[in-house]
């Protein structure tokens, strides 16, 4: 079992930074969503690029897996999501509205309010890289570029939660650490 699962089809370098965090990381193709293959998890993330075809074919398997990333969370776990890097995109296979428009904009990330998910962020010296921001959302945005648009949004399903961020950065620790450690290892 696993304390973070990376759905990709290739090795990324992302993997050796929850090697350096300490955490146990596996990397599972999308299509294997919702099957008996898939080991439990705290923390499921789809990197950068998921629907960008130019990259990987990840995006493949997230409409067939809706039901099961849903239950993930409800149950308990975190999905945390970062940018299709596509033109625009609509998660439709999230419960929730969300609606991404690329444009490259190094910002200075401004917090809306206090969440557990700005640890993402905390300890990275701006500007951050930022590949987008969300058009259209009914989550809580946690995160705003200087032109007060949405660049990460969370929104809180049954014990877990969905954090969505077009920052291009590599994640906090902290972040991490906390749910990590606040969680039990959950089948997808």
């Amino acid at each position: 079992m696993s304390d973070v699962i990376l759905l990709w089809d290739c090795p990324l370098l992302f993997e050796k930074l929850f090697v350096e965090y300490g955490l146990e990381c596996t990397r599972a193709l999308s299509t294997s969503l919702g099957t008996p293959y898939l080991p439990a998890c705290k923390v499921l993330i789809l990197p950068t690029g998921f629907a960008n075809k130019q990259y990987t074919k990840t995006g493949a398997g997230l409409e067939r897996g809706k039901l099961s990333l849903e239950k993930f969370v409800t149950k308990g776990g975190t999905l945390l999501v970062f940018s299709p890097l596509v033109p625009k995109y609509e998660y439709e296979w999230l419960p929730f509205s969300l609606k991404y428009v690329m444009e490259e904009n190094p910002c200075t990330p401004q917090p809306v309010g206090k969440h557990e998910a700005q640890k993402l962020v905390e300890n990275i010296v701006p500007p951050v890289g930022c590949d987008g921001y969300f058009l259209e959302t009914d989550a809580d945005v946690v995160l705003k570029d200087g032109r007060d648009r949405p660049i990460m949004v969370v929104k809180e399903i049954g014990e877990g939660m969905i954090v969505a961020t077009t920052v291009h950065e590599l994640p906090g620790a902290e972040f991490f650490e906390c749910r990590t450690a606040c969680t039990r290892k959950i089948k997808i």
